[in-house]
């Protein structure tokens, strides 16, 4: 039999705290670990700082309505792509009530603006800005839709890197146009230190007005480099743009003052719906045909109203 052990063997150590001496472990955030000394001393050294700090929390929520086409579908998805702050949602039906629909949604997602693409009749897509909930929205046709996927480009940057956002002179030249380019920059501008963000700029975007269509171009900022995969002297210089896509055109149709609606503030008296051009087609067609059956009918009256005269050799070979 083994020996008893001795009553003081069996006793139980005291647990010792490991973390007594250990310093405290400061407090994570979305910018990174945050030391409450140095919080401490810059607020002793300005204490109105902490109301000062401006941080950028614009989120986008990026939806599209039902029975949306393949293309337009693609043009969403290579937008939701571009954009790191953005969140995709499910699909909304694109009737009267969708506005508070959207905006009940944005307002669960924790968003502050949205992009809404509405397709109607399956080939007419309709795209809607809004900030969230105060307003202002905006409602444009989308025209020349072309995808990353069918343009082929050589173009290739970074996913998730901070774009550039440039915008032609003439945005300043009229109201609409000032306060369509502030919420391109509020919306399509990534914010800084975004958590989904890259911290580099290797690309750009492209806002340019062109017959009061505003056209969208993304582009790579290419730099040549050497094998060694450093930088050629002077290659600051030689900086060249190569488009990735994707490819649209914005007509503006109206700019409201609420958020899917609400007081109209502009309306483009250039613009004309698809369906009146359609119809207008139409009738281009259904005149043709119109001509056709008014020239058979001249015609007809035209033989009855100059008859020929009888033939006198018509009888002569029959017997």
């Amino acid at each position: 039999m083994g020996k008893k052990r001795k009553q003081s063997e069996t006793q139980t150590a005291e647990p010792t705290n490991k973390d007594e001496g250990a310093p405290e472990r400061p407090k994570r955030t979305l910018v990174g670990w945050k030391d409450k000394e140095e919080v401490a001393k810059q607020t002793e050294s300005n204490p109105d700082s902490s109301s000062q700090v401006f941080r950028n929390k614009e989120k986008v929520m990026v939806t599209c309505s039902r029975r949306i086409n393949y293309r337009y579908r693609h043009l969403m998805l290579n937008m939701v792509s571009l954009l790191p702050h953005c969140k995709k949602d499910n699909k909304v039906e694109s009737k009267s009530s969708k506005g508070a629909t959207l905006n009940e949604l944005i307002e669960l997602s924790g968003c502050s603006s949205c992009l809404f693409f509405e397709c109607r009749k399956h080939q007419d897509l309709y795209l809607w800005m809004a900030k969230s909930p105060s307003g202002p929205s905006v409602k444009f046709l989308v025209n020349a839709v072309h995808t990353m996927e069918e343009l082929k480009l050589t173009g290739n940057h970074l996913k998730g890197s901070r774009p550039l956002l440039t915008f032609s002179g003439n945005f300043e030249k009229d109201a609409h146009w000032k306060l369509l380019k502030e919420m391109i920059m509020q919306i399509f501008g990534t914010p800084k230190e975004h958590r989904k963000s890259k911290p580099y700029h290797d690309h750009v975007f492209v806002f340019s007005i062109v017959d009061d269509h505003i056209w969208f171009r993304n582009y790579q900022i290419s730099v040549p480099h050497n094998e060694s995969d450093k930088m050629v002297r002077g290659g600051l210089d030689k900086m060249t743009l190569v488009e990735v896509g994707p490819r649209f055109c914005l007509n503006p149709i109206k700019i409201f003052g609420g958020s899917f609606g609400g007081p109209t503030l502009y309306e483009n008296p250039f613009y004309v719906s698809p369906n009146q051009i359609r119809a207008l087609e139409k009738r281009q067609k259904a005149g043709k045909y119109a001509k056709k059956v008014k020239a058979k009918t001249r015609r007809k009256m035209h033989e009855l109203s100059n008859p020929l005269e009888p033939d006198e050799f018509a009888d002569m070979w029959r017997e």
